[in-house]
């Protein structure tokens, strides 16, 4: 009954999370060929939310993941009825993300397999929200769409590698509305993100944004300068709809119009992707997949294509302490105790770049 307990903070939302895998390896052969029936014995996440207007600052991130780590580790055994003697392994983010939030995280992990004499892995934060996505979903070979605060890819997995068809080439996805909810004084809480969509709804005038797709990258640079200029003349009542009927622009007709710009180049990129490769599904992960507009423009690509769109809600897509424990795990249990990837405690060291393909994915055999 392998159960891994998962640790995550790469960026300002610290995770914990227990998960139990029901299937093992046959003796020394790895387990790849099915996906394991998944159970989440808990899954909790405190945030940390910067004043308005203000973006998150490492060393504010940090002391808020060592201030609060402990406490919920306690809480998320306790939400699952186990003690430490019933976890297997233990796993934490090892990267991509901020420096400072990282090390406290890999510092916990590191303290906890020393304290509980148990096995410590490190688990590319990417590959976990893709496995996580599969595992919820069931979708099968998908190409994803990975999009969050500071990443922006499309990925396909082929021979052991999740492969990226594209990628920003500049800031992602998650990063550029954040930065535009800083210049509308938008609240941090629960998430500028989803207080920009939220604004999104309401907007019914489309403005003309830069649309920078580059093959199979986009950029959000241009697009953010651009959103911010005309951002700073709303505030100030100087902003007019260019159909000329002297309707004033609102902030909710800036966020809808970046939203619907910043996901078309989504789109756009995905489905390249999807027809290179083949495939009939595409899988969105991350925390800007929580977003409905972007679900709903892609399932119409999707279904335009004869295939369909697999999404998750915010349990799953917000980073969290299951998927890291669930990726481990997956790791864990794909080979013999010789293949096994247990960090000695010079080993867990963490990195702000460790790229998704960089992972050798050992697990999958299809």
């Amino acid at each position: 009954m392998p159960i891994a307990l998962g640790l995550e903070g790469s960026a300002n939302k610290l995770g914990v999370g227990l998960i139990y895998h029901s299937a093992k390896p046959t003796s020394s052969h790895p387990l790849k060929r099915s996906q394991p029936e998944v159970r989440i014995l808990s899954n909790i996440r405190h945030t940390y939310h910067a004043p308005p207007g203000a973006g998150f600052l490492p060393k504010d991130t940090a002391l808020h993941h060592r201030s609060h780590v402990t406490q919920l580790v306690h809480a998320a055994l306790a939400e699952a009825g186990l003690t430490i003697n019933d976890v297997d392994c233990i796993c934490y983010t090892k990267g991509p993300g901020m420096g400072a939030p990282l090390q406290s995280v890999a510092l916990t992990a590191r303290t906890l397999s020393l304290l509980w004499n148990k096995p410590l892995l490190g688990v590319n934060h990417c590959i976990g929200h893709i496995e996580m996505g599969r595992s919820i979903t069931h979708a099968t070979n998908p190409v994803v769409l990975y999009v969050s605060g500071g990443n922006t890819q499309v990925i396909a997995y082929s021979t052991k590698r999740y492969r990226i068809f594209g990628e920003t080439l500049d800031i992602a996805v998650g990063n550029t509305l954040d930065r535009f909810a800083r210049t509308l004084n938008i609240p941090n809480d629960p998430a500028p993100g989803y207080n920009i969509e939220q604004l999104a709804k309401k907007g019914k005038i489309l403005l003309d944004l830069p649309y920078a797709v580059k093959g199979m990258d986009v950029s959000f640079s241009g697009i953010l300068a651009r959103i911010d200029e005309l951002g700073h003349q709303c505030l100030s009542g100087k902003l007019f709809d260019p159909a000329g009927n002297g309707e004033k622009i609102t902030p909710e007709d800036l966020c809808f119009s970046l939203q619907e710009t910043i996901f078309a180049m989504l789109v756009e990129t995905t489905e390249r992707a999807m027809a290179h490769v083949g495939s009939a599904q595409v899988l969105i992960v991350g925390g800007v997949g929580c977003n409905e507009r972007l679900q709903e423009m892609m399932g119409l690509m999707a279904r335009s294509r004869g295939g369909d769109c697999y999404a998750t809600d915010e349990r799953f897509c917000i980073d969290n302490g299951i998927m890291i424990a669930h990726a481990g795990l997956l790791d864990y249990l794909s080979g013999g105790q010789e293949d096994r990837i247990d960090l000695g405690v010079e080993d867990s060291t963490c990195t702000q770049r460790f790229r998704t393909d960089d992972v050798y994915v050992k697990w999958r055999d299809d």
